[in-house]
C-alpha cells in the first residue's frame, strides 16, 4: 500500500511535494530527494515528516476547492438549462404553431388527435394517481383484496373497491397479454441486434473484407497507368438551397484523383432561391476555368424531389458513354482516392452493382444531440451494413456516397419518385433483380449531422416513414420475385418487419403507454429484466462501435425511446398513408467544415496582411453575411407530444412509489425527464 509519504523504513526521508495552482486547476510535483538541498523536509526527520502532514492538507484543501469548482460550474450549468426552460415557455411558441415545425409527411389532423389521446390518457392517470394517493392515506394496501375493502363503510370505499375490481377482472388481463407480446418482439429484436453483433466480430477476427481482384486499378502513382486503365465515371451531386456546404463539396469531387477526361461532374442544383443557385453556378464557372469537366443542371419544376432530379438528370444523351454514377449529397467531402478505392471492385465482378462507402461526421461532438447520433450511425454502418454486405450481399443504399454501375440501375428501372426513400427503393429493386452490393467499412466520406432537434425530428420521419410506404408498394414484387425463399424472408421479416416496423412499435408501446399503465394496474407487470437489464445490454452492443461514447450509454438508451414516439408516428403515417406523406424536407446543413468556420473566425480576430495564396476572409466573410430579413429566424420551440408524454412518464413515477417498485420508478423518473427536456426544445443547438 502506498504512503502518502514515501519514506523507505524507519528512518525513510519524505518526499516533498510542490503545489502550483493557477485557477481553476492545479498541479501537484514531486521532488526528489537527491535534488533536495540538505536540511529540507526531503532530508528525512521529523521536521521533513512535518512538513509533509501540511503539504497534504495543502492538497486535500485544494482538492476541496477543485471539488467545489465543479459543483459550482454543474450549478450554473442547471441554471442556465433552467433559464433556457423558462424562455421557452414564455415564448410560448410550439410545433403547432408552425406549419414547417411539423415532420413531412405528418397530417395535422392525425397530429391533433394523437395529442389529443396524450392529454386524455395524461389527465386519466392523473385523476387515477389522485385515487391512490387518497387511498394510500386511508391505510388501504394498494395490493389488497377487494373483500378487505367491502368492510369498509363509505362511497369512496365502494368506489375504489369497484375500480379494483375492473381492474383485476377487465383491465389487467388485456394488458398483461399487451405487454407479453411486446415483451416477445422485444426479444426477438434484441436476439436479431445480438446476432448482428456476434457477425461482426465475425468478420473482425476472420479479418474479412472485400478486396478488388487484381488488375482491378492502378494507383495515381502508377507511371504505366494510363487514361484507359480508368472507367468512365459520372459524378453527381444534388442539392437545394444548400448555400452553407455547396462550395466544400464541389471543390472535394473536383480535386478527385481521377483523369479528368474519364469523368464528369453533374451539379444538380433544385433551389428555388435565385441568388443560392447564382452562387453555385459561379462555383461551377470557377471550375470549368480550372479545366474540370463539370456541368450545372437548374431545375425549375422540382418534380419528384430528389429522385426527379436525379432521373432527369440520368436522361442526358451523354450519359450512355460513362459505366458508372457516383452520388454525393451537398454535405459530402470524398478524400481525393475515393474513385481509387471503390471503383476497382467493379472488375471482375460483373453482378457487383452497388459499391457502398462509409459515412464519418465532421461534427460528431458539436452538441450532445450530435453525440447521439454518432452511437446510432456508427453501428449502422459498423455492424449493420458490414454483416448484411459481407453475408447477404444486399443492404439498404445510403442515398449517398456510393457508386452504381448504370446498367444495374437501368435494368433496375431507374429512380422513382413513388416514395422519400428513393435509395431505399432502388435498392431493393436491385436486390430482386439479382444484383450483388458490397460495403467498403475502411472508406469513409466526410459529412455532417443535424444540430438541431427539429432538423434530426423531421429527417427521422423521413427515414421511418418512406420505408413503410414503400414495403406496402413493393411487397408483392417480392413475393413474385426470382430470389431465393431466404432472400424473400430477410426482405420481409428482417429488414422491413422487424427493424422499420416493429422496432418503433414496441419501442413506443412498451415504454411509453404500457409500463406507465402498470403503474395504475399493478396486476399486470413488467419483470425487472424488461425494463433495466435487457435494454441496458442493447445499448452496451449499440455503443460497441463508437467506444468513445461510452460516458453518454444512459442519455443514449432514454434519448432513443424519446425519440420512439416521432418513429412510431412516422410509421403509422407511412404504413397507412395518412397525411401528405410525399413531401420531402432537405435537412439542414450548417456548413461545419467549409470556409463559413473561417468566415465567423476572421470577424473574432484582427485583419492580418494576406500572403501568398490565402483565401481573402474578408471579401468571404462579406460574401457569406446574409441581407438582413431574407430569411425567417431560427428559434426553439415546445413539442407537445414530448411533453405530455413527460407529464405522463413522471406521474407514473409518483404512483410507482406507492407499489414500493424501485427499478420501475427510477426508469420512469429519467425517461420523464428525458421527454421533458426534448419537449423543451434543450437538446442540441440553442438560438438564442
Amino acid at each position: 500500500m502506498a504512503r502518502w509519504w514515501g519514506g523507505e523504513g524507519r528512518g525513510g526521508s519524505g518526499t516533498p511535494v510542490v503545489v502550483k495552482m493557477e485557477s481553476p486547476e492545479w498541479a501537484i510535483s514531486e521532488v526528489s530527494a537527491a535534488a533536495a538541498a540538505p536540511g529540507s523536509p526531503a532530508a528525512g526527520g521529523k521536521a521533513g515528516r512535518g512538513k509533509n502532514a501540511r503539504q497534504i492538507t495543502w492538497v486535500l484543501l485544494l482538492k476541496a476547492h477543485r471539488a467545489a469548482g465543479k459543483l459550482t460550474g454543474a450549478a450554473s450549468a442547471a441554471l442556465s438549462v433552467a433559464a433556457a426552460a423558462r424562455r421557452r415557455v414564455a415564448a410560448g411558441r410550439t410545433d403547432s404553431d408552425d406549419a414547417a415545425a411539423a415532420p413531412p409527411g405528418e397530417s395535422p389532423t392525425l397530429r391533433t388527435r394523437f395529442n389529443g389521446f396524450l392529454r386524455a390518457f395524461l389527465l386519466l392517470s392523473m385523476l387515477l394517481l389522485a385515487v391512490d394517493v387518497a387511498a394510500h392515506i386511508q391505510g388501504w394496501h394498494l395490493g389488497g383484496a377487494v373483500p378487505d375493502l367491502l368492510a369498509v363503510e363509505g362511497f369512496f370505499a365502494a368506489a375504489y373497491a369497484s375500480w379494483m375490481r375492473v381492474r383485476l377482472e377487465y383491465l389487467a388481463p388485456g394488458l398483461q397479454f399487451l405487454a407479453n407480446a411486446c415483451v416477445v418482439l422485444f426479444l426477438i429484436q434484441s436476439a436479431d441486434r445480438l446476432i448482428l453483433c456476434l457477425g461482426c466480430l465475425w468478420i473482425k477476427l476472420k479479418g474479412i473484407k472485400p478486396v478488388p481482384k487484381a488488375g482491378g486499378g492502378k494507383g495515381s502513382d502508377d507511371v504505366e497507368a494510363g487514361a484507359d486503365e480508368f472507367p468512365m465515371v459520372l459524378v453527381q451531386i444534388p442539392m437545394c438551397n444548400e448555400k452553407e456546404v455547396y462550395q466544400q463539396s464541389i471543390g472535394a469531387v473536383c480535386n478527385l484523383d481521377w483523369p479528368r477526361s474519364n469523368f464528369l461532374v453533374q451539379v444538380l442544383d433544385d433551389s428555388d432561391d435565385a441568388a443560392t443557385s447564382s452562387l453555385i453556378k459561379e462555383e461551377v464557372e470557377k471550375w470549368q476555368r480550372e479545366g474540370v469537366r463539370i456541368l450545372y443542371r437548374h431545375r425549375v419544376i422540382r418534380d419528384g424531389y430528389k429522385a426527379g432530379n436525379l432521373k432527369s438528370a440520368m436522361n442526358c444523351s451523354y450519359v450512355k458513354d460513362y459505366e458508372f454514377v457516383v452520388i454525393f449529397d451537398a454535405d459530402f467531402q470524398p478524400q481525393a482516392d475515393f474513385l481509387k478505392r471503390t471503383v476497382p471492385h467493379f472488375k471482375g465482378n460483373e453482378d457487383v452493382g452497388l459499391v457502398q462507402a462509409r459515412w464519418s461526421f465532421v461534427n460528431k461532438d458539436e452538441n450532445l444531440l450530435t453525440r447521439l447520433q454518432n452511437i446510432n450511425l456508427c453501428f449502422h454502418f459498423e455492424v449493420e451494413q458490414q454483416v448484411n454486405g459481407v453475408f447477404l450481399n444486399f443492404f439498404g443504399f445510403n442515398g449517398t456516397a456510393g457508386v452504381w454501375r448504370i446498367k444495374a440501375l437501368e435494368d433496375s428501372g431507374g429512380w422513382m419518385e413513388r416514395t422519400t426513400v428513393e435509395d431505399m427503393d432502388i435498392a431493393v429493386r436491385a436486390h430482386l433483380k439479382g444484383w450483388k452490393f458490397l460495403y467498403i467499412n475502411d472508406v469513409e466520406c466526410q459529412c455532417e449531422l443535424p444540430e438541431s432537434y427539429e432538423a434530426y425530428r423531421k429527417q427521422q420521419h423521413r427515414w421511418h416513414s418512406g420505408p413503410m410506404q414503400l414495403f406496402r408498394l413493393c411487397f408483392v414484387d417480392i413475393i413474385k420475385s426470382k430470389i431465393g425463399v431466404w432472400k424473400k424472408f430477410n426482405l420481409i421479416f428482417l429488414f422491413f418487419l422487424l427493424r422499420k416496423l416493429i422496432l418503433p412499435f414496441y419501442s413506443f408501446t412498451l415504454f411509453c403507454i404500457i409500463l406507465p399503465m402498470t403503474m395504475f394496474v399493478p396486476e399486470a407487470e413488467l419483470p425487472a429484466w424488461v425494463v433495466c437489464y435487457i435494454p441496458a445490454t442493447m445499448s452496451l452492443l449499440n455503443i460497441l462501435p463508437a467506444p468513445k461514447s461510452f460516458p453518454f450509454i444512459v442519455p443514449y438508451l432514454l434519448f432513443e425511446n424519446t425519440m420512439s414516439v416521432t418513429k412510431f408516428n412516422a410509421m403509422i403515417s407511412g404504413l397507412f398513408q395518412l397525411g401528405s406523406a410525399y413531401e420531402w424536407v432537405v435537412t439542414k446543413k450548417s456548413g461545419r467544415s467549409s470556409e463559413g468556420d473561417l468566415v465567423a473566425l476572421v470577424e473574432k480576430q484582427p485583419k492580418q496582411q494576406r500572403v501568398g495564396s490565402a483565401p481573402n476572409l474578408d471579401s468571404l466573410a462579406k460574401e457569406s453575411r446574409p441581407k438582413k430579413d431574407s430569411k425567417k429566424k431560427k428559434h426553439n420551440r415546445i413539442y407537445q407530444k414530448e411533453l405530455a408524454l413527460s407529464f405522463l412518464l413522471l406521474t407514473a413515477a409518483a404512483r410507482s412509489l406507492l407499489s414500493v417498485q424501485g427499478i420501475h420508478f427510477y426508469f420512469l423518473l429519467f425517461q420523464g425527464v428525458s421527454f421533458l427536456v426534448v419537449g423543451l426544445d434543450l437538446i442540441g443547438e440553442q438560438v438564442e
